[in-house]
């Protein structure tokens, strides 16, 4: 089935992806995040979008999953030492996955969350009915997720599961991954060689493998009793002995600083999980340890500097100077460039050529033009200063005070520059505001690609998938399609030699259920096929007649000898078994859910050719026999009779046909006296010459001796017939 799984990256998920792989299940990945380049297992799909995207409804769609599970708890995109932080973020893209899942209307949703719901000291262990009790943000928020699955629950009637784990622990293989008590333990332990207990504490650990096999046992059950699971070991440790194992396996002598020595208790009972899936614990928990001690000593720096590390004083001063020294170059460029202005005034003003040319005003319009309006108010600033500086050198009193035309030439100054410098900001703005939104387009547009992409290789794949097999519902219809050429009669005999070319069995049977709790062989297309008989009792049969009893495929995976391989059945209206399939040989790597469906499609097709043959002959039933007996006319007889032998002369079953010499006598009332002798899928007839034929189907002309023997006892004198009929 499709399975999305949505989460960050970790062993957790990764574990997860290679159990559900391993299980033949296609996988697709929401990551969570637009450029997640961390490490994770191989998937069908891999969606890179935050959880807030526009475009989580479009995934849903696009996959249709059968299952989603959202790792919740243990989703390493959500940093929980800022628990105010992520508080609100959490309930908000945990809102929108639940509406897109909701919205695409597919499948069962799986939210995994943690005993940290609960907090306090519980005497017993803690079961799915026990009020939630948590305390700090992470354990509030977790709790109000839980709530909100349980409203959608209520109100969209759809399939959602929570899976309370309890204190999941993991062999770390990133640093992200030692969030569990253990992991602490351990890097207090390597780091200060000092372990920090509250020594009472009691709780329940659960290995991260126990934890997905349970996962999947819920995940991928037909059905489900409970909206909410306990996934716990259940067997109470407290932190003093979690701490003494750890410095037994440390390998060197570590301090245990009791912090508490009150009592607490929180185990989550799993005993509802157990008695409807059946918990089995994989790993001994003091194997589990060393191994994780293995781990973290193996890799001390990462596991203990690895989020500790800082840059050292020199970078930090470096970074500090580098980012100022960016903010001030504009001014320094300013002002070199009013160095250079001013000498070019001082130097060219007075010549011929540039005797027109203000070069201050040029100074001010290029800075206004490259750099808006802040440094057009600078470069104007500097170049009054210059220009009266000049003035007053030049002059020697302060003239260039009391002159109008120094003011005219100022206010001219600022108000270009200030002018142009708030047209340049403008268009420098309206620019970017272009280019954030040509971006969110872009994005936009690339999302729409990557999912249409995706789609186009899913579709593709599951093309190129249905192209190739034989066995496409197009090649089943066109195969079966044939039954509709052939008469009434022959439709029960082909079906055999029709489920045989598109099943690739060699060994098919088809065997009819009547009134009694046997079924007769009808047809067959091998020696091998007539295993069970021609006639059974069915409701014998073991768990093949409970599988088709209950509507399902019978698959004999245990390959019983007396089984067949594969069974399958057609049912009349009310229900009731009514034809049923059997396969005798199949491949191993055959003997799948989808070839299983394929016989079920294959059985529907047959059964609407059966049902228009029943119609056809339920209308002609008063020219089939001779009055209100079940003596058959001549031409029904011999159509009966015809059908018989040509499916015997396929393969397909044996048939012998026999006259009786009754010619003058009351042929209704020997049809009576001889349906007493005969077996209920033995037929009776009127021959053309008015004579009786029977016909004995899966029946050989050895075994029709015996028939004889039994009609001679009767005053009857049979022959074989052939002739027309053969």
């Amino acid at each position: 089935m499709n399975v999305l799984l949505i989460g960050g990256a970790g062993t957790f998920i990764n574990n997860l992806i290679v159990k559900l792989k391993k299980e033949g299940h296609r996988v697709y990945l929401l990551t969570g995040s637009r450029y997640d380049d961390r490490p994770y297992q191989k998937v069908f799909e891999k969606y890179n979008f935050s959880y807030d995207s526009s475009c989580l409804n479009e995934i849903f769609e696009s996959i249709r999953p059968d299952l989603t599970i959202f790792m919740g708890a243990y989703d390493t995109n959500f940093n929980w030492e800022k628990e105010e932080d992520e508080a609100v973020k959490y309930s908000a893209r945990m809102m929108n996955i639940l509406m897109a899942y909701v919205m695409a209307g597919t499948g069962r949703f799986v939210y995994l969350s943690s005993s940290e719901v609960y907090s306090g000291d519980y005497d017993n262990d803690i079961t799915e009915d026990v009020p939630l009790n948590p305390s700090g943000f992470k354990g509030m928020v977790l709790s109000q997720a839980e709530e909100m699955c349980a409203s959608y629950l209520r109100s969209t009637g759809k399939d959602i599961v929570i899976l309370r784990l309890d204190n999941v622990f993991v062999i770390p293989m990133h640093v992200e991954d030692a969030t569990d008590i253990c992991c602490r333990m351990i890097t207090h332990g390597l780091y200060d060689n000092v372990i920090p207990v509250d020594k009472n504490n009691v709780f329940a650990l659960t290995y991260l493998t126990d934890a997905i096999e349970c996962i999947y046992k819920v995940s991928t059950a037909e059905e489900h009793t409970k909206p909410v699971y306990n996934i716990s070991s259940s067997n109470p440790v407290s932190e003093g002995e979690i701490a003494e194992k750890i410095s037994n396996c440390l390998g060197f002598s570590v301090k245990t600083v009791v912090n508490s020595e009150k009592k607490t208790r929180k185990v989550l009972s799993n005993e509802a999980f157990t008695w409807e899936f059946g918990f089995v614990s994989l790993c001994d928990f003091s194997v589990i340890i060393r191994k994780v001690v293995d781990q973290m000593k193996r890799y001390r720096r990462a596991f203990v500097f690895g989020e500790a590390m800082k840059k050292s004083l020199r970078e930090r001063i470096f970074e500090k100077v580098g980012s100022s020294f960016k903010l001030l170059i504009p001014f320094i460029e300013n002002i070199i460039a009013f160095v250079i202005f001013t000498l070019l005034n001082t130097w060219a003003g007075n010549t011929n050529y540039f005797e027109k040319m203000d070069f201050y005003f040029l100074y001010v319009l290029l800075f206004a033009v490259f750099y808006g309006q802040q440094q057009a108010a600078v470069s104007a600033t500097l170049a009054v200063a210059g220009y009266i500086i000049s003035q007053i050198a030049g002059n020697s009193d302060a003239l260039v005070f009391v002159d109008s035309g120094t003011y005219l030439w100022i206010a001219q100054l600022f108000i270009v520059g200030l002018v142009v410098g708030y047209m340049r900001d403008t268009i420098t703005k309206m620019r970017r505001e272009h280019e954030e939104d040509h971006e969110y387009l872009s994005l936009q547009l690339r999302d729409i690609k990557d999912i249409n992409d995706s789609n186009v290789r899913v579709k593709d794949a599951l093309e190129t998938q249905i192209i190739n097999q034989n066995d496409s519902v197009g090649k089943i219809y066109s195969i079966t399609s044939r039954l509709d050429l052939y008469n009434q009669e022959d439709v029960l005999f082909q079906a055999a030699a029709i489920v045989s070319d598109l099943m690739k069995s060699e060994d098919v049977a088809v065997y009819t259920v009547g009134n009694s709790a046997y079924a007769r062989l009808f047809s067959y297309t091998s020696e091998k096929a007539k295993h069970l008989g021609n006639s059974v009792k069915f409701k014998e049969l073991g768990e093949m007649y409970e599988a088709l009893s209950q509507k399902k495929v019978f698959i004999n995976r245990q390959l019983k000898d007396e089984l067949p391989v594969m069974a399958s059945a057609i049912y009349s209206d009310d229900g009731e078994i009514q034809t049923i399939i059997m396969i005798w040989t199949l491949p191993w790597e055959s003997m799948t859910l989808g070839q299983a469906n394929q016989l079920v499609i294959i059985g529907a097709l047959i059964r609407s050719a059966v049902v228009r043959a029943n119609k056809y002959l339920a209308a002609l039933v008063n020219q089939m026999y001779v009055g209100e007996s079940h003596l058959m006319e001549p031409g029904a007889f011999k159509s009966l009779s015809e059908a018989y032998m040509r499916a015997d002369d396929d393969g397909l079953t044996e048939c012998v046909v026999l006259k009786l010499d009754t010619a003058g006598t009351d042929n209704v009332e020997n049809s009576k006296l001889l349906y007493t002798k005969l077996r209920d899928h033995d037929y009776v007839g009127m021959l053309e010459d008015g004579n009786i034929g029977v016909l004995l189907a899966n029946t050989d002309e050895k075994d029709a001796e015996f028939v004889i023997a039994r009609l001679k006892d009767l005053g009857f004198e049979c022959l074989l017939l052939e002739g027309n009929y053969k």
